[in-house]
């Protein structure tokens, strides 16, 4: 219970206070997204019409995508906080400070949930201005909102974990982009996998992004397969648990090196 309270504290002190302060970072971090969303639904809006495609409108199958790619994006910056701390002090005095390792995890965790659920609402609904068709309705897009803080999730506790392992800013930037991109590329993201090599294929099926897109796609769609859904969520909450986990235990490595 303690944990809890001091997650909670700190969740509303300090994370929740500076998006307060700063509320302009949600909406930085979308304007690449949002570009792509716009230029990638025009330039490549026939390609629906290919035979073996899939779905009837390039933007319902984009903007799902989206979704999960500007999730992943934004989480795989959230170590940089930490390396700010580390700059500045505050992550030693957290650590000297009784405050669970634990509920620091969960703090920076749960900023990063309510950023991605922001900021997917905002492209889900860029998305179906510009004609996308969510047959699902609102219980489908609710499905994928929480199916991108899953991978968002996933995807932080990797990068706080990273920080804290390397504490240097150069490298943290150059794991993200090195893993993001082409995590990204080869999941479906912006085609079919119906369409690809083969090998692309074979190695979407091991590529979490992969996971949450289809899931995504899935429930947003008339008649969503719920247990494939399922299959896929239980899958993403696994990897969440297991980088929280890692990223949690990194605080020991780190105070170690000290």
């Amino acid at each position: 219970m303690n944990a809890v309270r001091q997650t909670w504290v700190i969740f509303t002190g300090r994370y929740l206070r500076e998006l307060y302060r700063q509320p302009t970072v949600i909406f930085i971090a979308l304007l690449q997204p949002i570009i792509w969303l716009l230029l990638f639904g025009a330039l490549f809006k026939e390609v629906s019409r290919i035979p073996g495609f899939g779905t009837g409108s390039y933007i319902t199958y984009l903007t799902p995508g989206v979704v999960i790619m500007t999730a992943i994006f934004g989480s795989s910056w959230t170590g940089m906080s930490y390396i700010e701390d580390m700059g500045s002090g505050v992550l030693d005095r957290f650590l000297t400070a009784p405050v669970s390792r634990g509920a620091l995890t969960a703090a920076m965790l749960a900023y990063q949930a309510v950023t991605t659920i922001v900021q997917s609402a905002i492209i889900i609904g860029i998305g179906w201005a510009i004609g996308a068709d969510f047959t699902g309705g609102v219980p489908g897009l609710i499905v994928l909102v929480g199916i991108s803080v899953l991978i968002a999730l996933a995807m932080a506790g990797l990068s706080n974990g990273f920080a804290l392992l390397t504490k240097q800013r150069e490298a943290l930037i150059g794991a993200s982009t090195t893993l993001v991109l082409p995590l990204t590329f080869l999941s479906g993201a912006f085609l079919s996998l119906r369409l690809v090599p083969s090998w692309i294929a074979d190695v979407a099926r091991f590529n979490p992004v992969h996971w949450a897109e289809s899931a995504g796609r899935i429930a947003v769609q008339a008649s969503p397969a719920w247990a494939t859904v399922g299959s896929y969520v239980g899958f993403l909450a696994i990897a969440a648990a297991v980088t929280a986990f890692a990223g949690t235990r990194a605080f020991r490595t780190y105070q170690r090196s000290l």
